[in-house]
């Protein structure tokens, strides 16, 4: 079981999102009704001590382990979106997420497990139960919902990841002041960088422009999407510092 509590709010009563007008966005609607998801993320055990640098290493690197496992899946399913995209310019930019999920992240990843600093890497690596159920998630909604919901189901992990990499950045400078070759420094610096933020904004016109074209129930089906999407991310970040192992087989 995770340590941290989930909000219990059950999913069918989600507030129908209105049709999105000149004023406003379908992506203020999500973020008003995950307000309480939000608060548990923000104060996850995990992401204070990553931010203070008093994470253990091993749970660093279980989640620096499990991510690159993530990342893959992530990416297949943000592929997927790219093929469905009715605008090409949209479906460019999950492609291009894509491949810097693949490519650019994923080697970040490999250096980091590459320093002494973390130990040495287990003989074996499996899903952990929240990675595999998130990016199971993921790719069976790209590939079998409209594309609208797919997008919502994948906006958490840029937007969720661009609102921490800020908070940390900020809460993290008297470690890196200290110790600016700080093992998890690296991460913390990727997703406050501008490059990201930039994506991250993307991906919010993205997704509101899927909104703009669809009706009132596939608004409720991506409000949805993206409520569950943003459990698994609390649940990715915790279960990193408070394991949750597969039953013996």
């Amino acid at each position: 079981m995770p340590h941290t509590t989930l909000p219990e709010t059950p999913l069918s009563e989600t507030p129908l999102p209105a049709p999105p007008g000149e004023s406003t966005r379908f992506t203020d609607h999500l973020w008003d009704v995950t307000a309480d998801l939000r608060r548990a993320i923000d104060g996850l055990e995990f992401l204070r001590r990553l931010g203070d640098g008093t994470l253990p290493v091993e749970s660093f690197r279980t989640y620096i382990e499990q991510d690159g496992l993530y990342l893959e899946g992530y990416a297949k399913a943000l592929a997927l979106l790219a093929s469905r995209a009715p605008d090409p310019v949209d479906g460019a930019f999950w492609a291009t997420s894509a491949a810097t999920a693949v490519t650019v992240e994923k080697s970040l990843h490999a250096d980091l497990l590459g320093d002494p600093r973390l130990g040495d890497a287990p003989t074996t690596l499996e899903h952990s139960p929240a990675c595999l159920g998130y990016v199971s998630y993921l790719t069976a909604t790209a590939a079998t919902d409209s594309y609208a919901v797919g997008a919502a189901a994948a906006l958490p992990c840029f937007w969720i990841y661009a609102e921490v990499g800020r908070t940390l950045a900020a809460s993290a400078r008297e470690v890196l002041a200290a110790d600016p070759d700080h093992p998890y420094a690296r991460w913390v610096t990727t997703y406050d960088a501008e490059d990201f933020q930039v994506s991250a904004a993307r991906a919010r016109e993205v997704v509101d422009a899927a909104a703009r074209d669809t009706g009132p129930d596939e608004r409720a089906r991506m409000t949805r999407a993206f409520v569950v999407a943003l459990r698994y991310e609390l649940l990715f970040w915790d279960t990193a510092l408070h394991t949750t192992p597969w039953p013996a087989a």
